[in-house]
């Protein structure tokens, strides 16, 4: 009797405490954020991120910045995964919604490259290469550049030092050949029609300047133009290298140069009478960048139209960006690929054309 009074004791005092704790518990549950209303900083970020992919031609460009973004504009893609991971931790539904803005717009920018848009046969091969004023080995780079056989071969940052030792290796394979400043051009056809580019250059900087003058700095050629006499009829080749570009914590992302340089060679390249042109070179930045717009407005990459992957080119030990190209007109790109590494601070980059 004792016993089942403490037991009833025991139920009464332990009824009312147990209901208690269930309304605690039920006061935090219907306290907690639900799965929308959790991680609405990580929805805010990933809203931010397919605004700036969507309109990165928009933000200014003060302090070079809006060619900064767009110079590595693939790469802000990498937030993506990183914001998904955070929006799964946190269970928040609005968050991996709102990764949908970025993942659409980032795959209708570069969705096309991840594909391989190549088929065999050309009729010609161009290759281009900076060949990096401080590479320390240029004769091995020309035997790797002959043994890509290309027929037409484009060099920028050529040195006045080593510009003999390119000449001397490229000679049997190459019997065409024109050098004007920091730039050449060997043909396995004939050159005619040889003339320098005005680029717009006021001067240098970078490696290739240690290596010259303070009068050959301001006088050398940049770019250069001249007609490949192929089986099909003549083809208007530029080889082209652009200004540099130079973060500074001052004036932010110094492009000036650069632009001036673009700009000019875009006019050039539309005066060009021949319908058929391809434009080989150091341009020192993407096609994503808005300074290039004059040039894109006459001329297509051939890695966009006939590449596989973003064909980065650039610096050769880890290349994060495509700032040398092979950009054509009034001809077919068959293939576009990136060669392997030399001893310079750039990747080779080539393409199969029909001309």
């Amino acid at each position: 009797m004792e016993q089942n009074s403490q037991d009833g004791a025991a139920r009464r005092d332990t009824g009312p405490a147990t209901w208690r704790a269930g309304i605690r518990r039920a006061i935090r549950t219907a306290g907690r954020p639900g799965p929308w209303k959790r991680g609405r900083v990580l929805a805010a970020l990933a809203l931010l991120l397919g605004l700036l992919l969507l309109l990165h031609a928009q933000i200014t460009d003060r302090g070079g910045l809006g060619s900064l973004v767009e110079t590595f504009l693939p790469w802000w893609g990498l937030f993506i995964p990183l914001l998904l991971a955070a929006a799964l931790w946190r269970r928040s539904a609005s968050a991996v919604v709102a990764l949908l803005l970025p993942v659409g717009v980032w795959l209708s920018l570069f969705g096309p490259l991840l594909t391989d848009k190549s088929h065999a046969g050309s009729d010609l091969t161009v290759v281009s290469h900076n060949v990096g004023a401080d590479n320390p080995d240029p004769a091995g780079t020309a035997r790797d550049l002959a043994a890509s056989q290309a027929d037409v071969l484009a060099l920028e940052e050529i040195t006045p030092q080593a510009q003999g030792a390119y000449e001397k290796e490229l000679a049997k394979a190459y019997p065409h050949h024109t050098v004007r400043g920091t730039v050449g051009l060997w043909s396995k056809l004939p050159l005619s029609g040889i003339r320098t580019v005005d680029v717009a250059m006021q001067g240098m900087v970078g490696p290739l300047a240690e290596h010259l003058s303070a009068e050959e700095k301001k006088a050398t050629p940049r770019a250069l133009r001249a007609t490949v006499a192929t089986r099909q009829g003549p083809l208007a080749v530029y080889v082209a290298h652009l200004g540099s570009v130079r973060v500074n914590p001052r004036t932010g992302f110094a492009t000036s140069q650069r632009d001036d340089g673009a700009q000019a060679l875009a006019k050039a390249v539309g005066a060009e009478d021949n319908k058929r042109v391809v434009l080989l070179g150091d341009l020192n930045g993407t096609m994503d960048d808005r300074a290039f717009a004059g040039i894109t407005s006459h001329l297509r990459s051939a890695q966009d139209t006939a590449g596989d992957g973003f064909g980065l080119s650039w610096p050769a030990k880890f290349p994060m960006a495509r700032i040398d190209h092979v950009l054509v007109r009034g001809v077919q790109p068959d293939s576009s690929w990136v060669l392997p590494a030399t001893g310079s601070d750039h990747r080779p980059v080539a393409a199969g054309i029909t001309v």
